[in-house]
């Protein structure tokens, strides 16, 4: 029920974004004006495509060259939209200011180049972006209780699936083997096709090299594809599964929790913190792994954790997509401090979701040296 609902509202928004984008900017672009018919009907395929693709997600019936074309469109829509929003708003004080016609006609033309321009490289610098691999961003991390220094690599939201593949997998897996990790943890969204479907795709995670292990929570994308098989599939590849439960790991508690879509799908894999701490060693600094950053709502905020490490945000994939995202999400990007005691570090992701777009919004392999706090 949840899909469809998604699939719904999907549709209803793409098709207002797409109408809002032609209406409110290329229509009233005067050197676009001899190629309207044909922008018009573009702009419908293009709408024609977004349905077709948000009604058969479910499904999996797009080949994979399809999928990518029709992702690319949406990224398009919602830049499109973005920069009609931008030409409104610029629009109107000009539209207050007096001036003769001509003075008027050559300001209009002049920005109307202008806002094209800007269209171009705000798409091209966000389909480049996309593709790129994750940069390496090392964060430190101060940790009250902690006896030794511990070097935790994380990757969240890679989406192996329709898209990005084995070969990706393998280029992540080749920067995190050059950073000497101590514990790998791989917070969600990992899986983002049915298991039968992906072949030997995850076979690179036998790869990884660290010291302690390969540690993964699921995503609410794994929930979507049979989160039971995924996790044993994960398991036969040496990938250690912390559902609701911790393990003592290199001087901390190392736990982690079932992702937030388990309730909303009622499924039997549901968070739970509680359970994941039970019997831990107090003596020892707690690391959690929860998928998404609004995990924190449900802490009373006197639990014994210092330190979460999320992602799902994809630090907003497409600028400023994020400001809706912290509608949802407490977090968006980066360290926070959450309470006196915890911490959380929101990964902005090692791959993309549906458009291969990144704007202001760099994918990432985070290595976080945790250090022992002086009090």
């Amino acid at each position: 029920m949840f899909r469809y609902l998604f699939a719904l509202v999907a549709v209803l928004v793409f098709i207002g974004i797409n109408t809002y984008a032609y209406r409110r900017f290329l229509r009233r672009i005067d050197l676009l004006q001899p190629f309207l018919r044909v922008l018009k009907w573009g702009m419908i395929t293009i709408v024609l495509l977004e349905i077709l693709f948000f009604v058969t997600l479910r499904f999996n019936t797009l080949t994979s060259e399809v999928f990518l074309a029709i992702a690319s469109l949406i990224g398009i829509s919602f830049m499109l939209f973005c920069t009609a929003l931008v030409y409104d708003l610029f629009h109107l004080p000009l539209n207050r200011v007096s001036f003769d016609a001509s003075r008027r006609l050559m300001l209009k033309t002049v920005f109307d180049i202008t806002m094209l321009i800007l269209a171009a490289s705000y798409m091209l610098k966000g389909f480049i972006n996309g593709f790129k691999l994750p940069a390496i961003n090392e964060v430190d991390v101060f940790i009250k209780g902690l006896k030794k220094p511990l070097t935790i690599v994380q990757i969240s939201d890679v989406h192996i699936g329709k898209v990005l593949g084995k070969e990706y997998l393998q280029s992540i897996v080749k920067t995190i083997n050059t950073l000497n990790a101590d514990i790998v943890v791989i917070t969600g969204d990992l899986v983002d096709m049915d298991i039968k479907m992906m072949g030997d795709a995850l076979y690179p995670l036998n790869d990884i090299h660290s010291k302690y292990g390969v540690y993964f929570v699921p995503g609410n994308h794994e929930y979507f594809h049979g989160v039971e098989s995924i996790l044993k599939h994960l398991e036969g590849l040496h990938v250690k599964v912390l559902g609701n439960r911790h393990e003592q790991v290199g001087g901390i508690n190392l736990a982690g929790v079932y992702d937030l879509m388990g309730i909303r799908m009622d499924s039997p894999l549901q968070p739970d913190v509680k359970a994941a701490l039970e019997n831990h060693d107090s003596t020892l600094p707690t690391v959690l792994l929860a998928h998404q950053p609004k995990q924190v709502k449900s802490l009373r905020g006197d639990e014994p954790i210092d330190l979460i490490l999320s992602g799902h945000t994809h630090g907003g994939q497409i600028f400023p997509f994020g400001l809706l995202v912290l509608l949802d999400q407490p977090y968006l990007h980066g360290l926070y401090s959450h309470n006196k005691r915890t911490q959380i570090y929101v990964s902005s992701g090692a791959g993309f979701w549906e458009p291969p777009v990144r704007v202001w919004a760099p994918s990432e392999v985070v290595k976080l040296n945790l250090n022992p706090k002086n009090v």
